[in-house]
């Protein structure tokens, strides 16, 4: 059975709040951020939502990233406490590098939401990840957002860039 939200009642007035609750939320990035010497996943200060108590949500979006090959980048959520979901991540894999014409190597896992994973780096390249998942927020309403760091310590700073974003739906 198909899930929608709000569930509007027969003969229900359409107010401007009701119908801005059922439009996606979209987070994008309007500055770039950089982050060296730090493993330390912290939130994006774009890439965030606050989310109701109760709430099932889906989420997709693309971040544009740099990662020096040795650092990688850590990427990580925060949810409210209690909140249950998956997160999908399409990013560059372990060791990538140019290969001429067979490209590159795509790491593809489904993770718990509150599980990081790494995207990796290359020296001569910015890459992009592809993120979609389901959070299931519990009785505690809060904040839902990308955190990320560097998987390794290193004075080369990993950068996610202008125009990364993620779109959230409500859907019960």
């Amino acid at each position: 059975m198909a899930e929608y939200y709000p569930q509007p009642a027969a003969g229900q007035r359409a107010t401007a709040a009701l119908l801005r609750s059922m439009l996606p939320q979209t987070a994008r990035k309007t500055a770039d951020t950089s982050r060296a010497a730090t493993t330390t996943a912290t939130a994006d200060p774009h890439l965030q939502f606050e989310v109701e108590a109760n709430a099932v949500y889906i989420w997709h979006g693309w971040i544009k990233y740099f990662a020096d090959p040795a650092a990688d980048l850590l990427i990580d959520f925060s949810v409210p406490t209690g909140s249950l979901g998956e997160w999908h991540l399409a990013a560059p894999g372990s060791g990538t590098a140019a290969s001429g014409t067979t490209g590159y190597s795509l790491r593809m896992e489904s993770n718990d939401v509150t599980q990081s994973r790494n995207a990796y780096g290359t020296s001569d390249a910015d890459m992009g990840a592809i993120l979609h998942g389901t959070l299931r927020v519990g009785s505690t309403a809060g904040t839902f957002s990308l955190d990320w760091a560097q998987a390794a310590s290193s004075a080369i700073a990993a950068v996610l860039y202008t125009d990364s974003w993620l779109e959230l739906r409500r859907t019960a």
